[in-house]
């Protein structure tokens, strides 16, 4: 199935005019910065058709004449080819924002050819544009968004659905050439496990290249607490359905729920190419301090020395934190040391899953050769 990167124009592939935005003059054209080298990269190296989609504000009449618009825009398209840059197509609505033009970006009427065409791949298509309208095109289409803003600026955000189709926010094209290539290079950093026994049933998905967002629902309030500290502080998307025995006590569900999670990560690694492969965590909170060390290793070992006062913290007992992060370990494949001290024993478990989280962090994190396995043994299994 194809994938496409639907492209705007003005903002992103050429500066826009802060004046009255209208490129309608040879003078006015000026290519986004670092645009065609990185445009000419993806169409060598990367499985993408590009398609442009832009919205000309009363292109054809007296406001803009369409003699004033051509001689830059094909100016533009020529240098693109003369580049070595191909676009399978150009979609230019005419109308005004007034109109609520169907055909106007976020509209998709100009699209319908993709739309419901199984010869594309949307959900693993881009649209790449400089306003929240592109990523209402993204959302429409079912497609995932780059917003070419800087963040540090300050950001007015759309609503949350469409938000969630926001996979970066840059300005620059190199980060944006580097995202595409990364997910080009590691299309499997993802898992889906279903582990069932007669005691748990648990449905788990995790994205390790995510954003830090968490769904989960174990029946032990503590322990989803602290699993979502484990999303939103490594950027992991993480779902978790878990039904167990609590009827009994929290035990099995907590021990399987660790067997999934390892599990999820030793599948969504992979052979592990490219990682960091090691991660380490000092973290404060409160009076609390939490040392975490992790390495992927491919071998299974838990060093634990935080001591509890308290037999529970919610439901969920203290003596399975020990166990659950053992269990994790295990099934990971990965070699954790975890040590930690303090009074307030909810501080040390919450330091210690947040620690967990940045080491985790930086052990999944792409080092500077994506081809590499980081092991001078060829091989972490």
């Amino acid at each position: 199935m194809k994938r496409v990167l639907f492209l705007d124009r003005d903002g992103t592939l050429i500066l826009e005019p802060v004046i009255d935005q209208q490129v309608d003059s040879l003078e006015k054209l000026d290519f986004y910065p670092k645009v065609i080298r990185n445009l000419y990269r993806i169409g060598r190296e990367l499985d993408f058709e590009l398609v442009m989609v832009t919205n000309q504000d009363g292109l054809g009449t007296d406001s803009f004449p369409e003699h004033t618009f051509w001689p830059a825009h094909q100016k533009m398209m020529q240098t693109f080819e003369n580049e070595g840059i191909r676009f399978e197509a150009v979609h230019i609505d005419k109308t005004f924002a007034h109109e609520q033009a169907p055909t106007r970006k976020p509209g998709t009427a100009l699209l319908h050819s993709y739309l419901g065409n199984s010869e594309y791949d949307l959900s693993n298509s881009f649209v790449i544009g400089d306003r929240l309208s592109d990523m209402e095109l993204a959302y429409n289409l079912g497609a995932k968004g780059i917003l070419m803003q800087d963040p540090s600026l300050g950001i007015e955000m759309p609503r949350r659905e469409v938000e969630e189709k926001i996979e970066l926010i840059s300005p620059d094209w190199d980060e944006i050439f580097d995202f595409l290539a990364m997910g080009e290079k590691m299309p499997g950093r993802s898992a889906r496990i279903h582990r069932k026994t007669q005691e748990t049933e648990i449905h788990l998905e995790l994205r390790l290249d995510g954003k830090g967002r968490a769904d989960i629902h174990t029946g032990i309030g503590f322990l989803d607490h602290m699993l979502h500290q484990l999303a939103r502080h490594s950027g992991c998307d993480l779902s978790i359905r878990a039904q167990g025995d609590l009827h009994i006590e929290a035990h099995h569900t907590i021990e399987d729920l660790a067997i999934a999670l390892g599990e999820a990560f030793k599948q969504a690694l992979g052979d592990k190419r490219g990682i960091r492969r090691y991660g380490h965590s000092l973290l404060p909170m409160d009076e609390a301090l939490a040392q975490v060390a992790l390495d992927f290793s491919g071998r299974g070992y838990l060093v634990w020395k935080a001591p509890f006062k308290r037999e529970m913290l919610g439901q969920m007992p203290t003596e399975m934190a020990s166990h659950f992060f053992y269990s994790f370990a295990e099934n990971a494949r990965c070699t954790l040391n975890i040590q930690a001290e303090g009074e307030n024993d909810h501080h040390i478990i919450e330091a210690i899953f947040k620690g967990w989280a940045q080491a985790t962090r930086m052990a999944i994190a792409m080092g500077s050769n994506a081809q590499e396995i980081p092991s001078t043994k060829g091989v972490l299994s």
